[in-house]
């Protein structure tokens, strides 16, 4: 069968796709429908951080699926209290609390809705180059204007500061600002870290004037730049931190960890129906024991090092610079990525865009020595 033929015929049409049919992983690689094999340098864009079929995982969704697979928040379930409980002892200090959802742009929204209740105040400050997803919220917040343009207007009360500058986001936060909101590390925007002086001072700044310090970390949480989460880098502690992809194993899952001053939150104000599901809950717990006793963000640290090393050994006159924290890693080149990437898959790794111009890479955090070593070479190759 067609398949290619068969999903572009019913599929929406918003995706850009690989003519690649996936139908197997294991840990960091994946196999095509034809059996080649691919080392998978995307995690379904950063979210298979414990490896393709992780045994945990699967096992855990196994078992619970023979159990009860959902249960709403009007109940309460025994899964989803012990994920919670796991939730606010990994996350940074005060974090005590969770909104559970199904992904990052949900977090997000519920980061934002929850910022404007508990402040009272209607506006947010966000960084040029951030993502933070798709929705009407998420996209406000989000700065890329081709995603923005044909769906505006969007909700009001957003404005757009340089990342990594303090002096404008000093003149941008004031006392009708509900919170700022910052990725730790902009990953659509091209992999570009922040710095630790910026992100304490913009945090200082938040409370200075009452606005809500929210970091989203959906795509750095859960070992990806060599920390469970990456603002533990700088000793940060925010008032709402979102979270997701690596959450769960592989399955759909999002969640705002909330600051256990903010208290609980007014009933029936907010919601979601698979929300904290307890197939999803098992998952994540799964994912979560798995990090820790394998000491994935430990891995990811040590390896993320080594593999900067080696692509910043790379002598191309195309590579602009490479940057990137733990195993969330950028090459920014002086053309187009698009063609680059489709060489990598050609040459066996699968690799994600970062803006027009930035190869991202994302690997599980399962990936071996030998295996980015491997990615590095077709890299140098391709680039040469």
């Amino acid at each position: 069968m067609d398949y290619i033929a068969l999903e572009n015929a019913h599929t929406s049409g918003f995706y850009r796709k690989q003519p690649i049919v996936l139908v197997r992983g294991e840990g960091a690689r994946v196999w095509d429908i034809e059996g080649r094999e691919y080392i998978d340098c995307t995690s379904g864009h950063g979210v298979a951080n414990v490896g393709h079929a992780n045994p945990y995982v699967a096992e855990a969704i196994a078992r619970q699926a023979s159990r009860l697979i959902t249960c709403s928040e009007i109940f309460y379930n025994d899964v989803r209290a012990e994920l919670l409980a796991t939730l606010a002892r990994i996350s940074p200090p005060g974090l005590k609390r969770a909104f559970l959802c199904n992904s990052g742009t949900e977090a997000v929204e519920g980061a934002l809705k929850i910022a404007r209740l508990i402040t009272g105040r209607k506006n947010f400050v966000a960084a040029m180059r951030s993502f933070h997803g798709r929705t009407f919220g998420a996209l406000s917040a989000t700065w890329r204007r081709e995603y923005r343009e044909p769906f505006e207007p969007l909700v009001p009360g957003f404005s757009f500061v340089p990342f990594n500058n303090l002096e404008a986001m000093e003149k941008a936060v004031n006392k009708e600002t509900a919170g700022v909101i910052l990725e730790v590390v902009q990953g659509e925007g091209g992999v570009i870290p922040g710095k630790g002086e910026y992100l304490r001072g913009v945090q200082d700044i938040c409370r200075r004037n009452g606005a809500l310090f929210i970091l989203d970390e959906v795509q750095t949480g859960f070992g990806r730049t060599g920390k469970m989460f990456a603002c533990e880098h700088y000793g940060l502690e925010p008032d709402l931190m979102c979270v997701a992809k690596g959450l769960g194993g592989g399955v759909p899952f999002g969640a705002v960890m909330i600051h256990e001053k903010l208290g609980e939150m007014p009933k029936r104000l907010h919601g979601s129906t698979f929300g904290g599901n307890p197939l999803a809950c098992a998952a994540a717990l799964a994912a979560i024991r798995y990090l820790e006793e394998h000491e994935l963000p430990g891995r990811a640290a040590e390896l993320g090092d080594y593999f900067l090393g080696r692509l910043r050994q790379i002598n191309s006159p195309l590579i602009r610079e490479v940057r990137g924290l733990g195993l969330m890693v950028g090459v920014e080149l002086k053309k187009e990525a698009a063609p680059y990437l489709e060489a990598l898959a050609a040459k066996g790794v699968l690799a994600l865009f970062a803006g027009p111009t930035v190869i991202r890479f994302l690997p599980p955090l399962v990936i071996t020595r030998e295996e980015l070593d491997k990615v590095a070479e077709a890299v140098e190759e391709v680039l040469s």
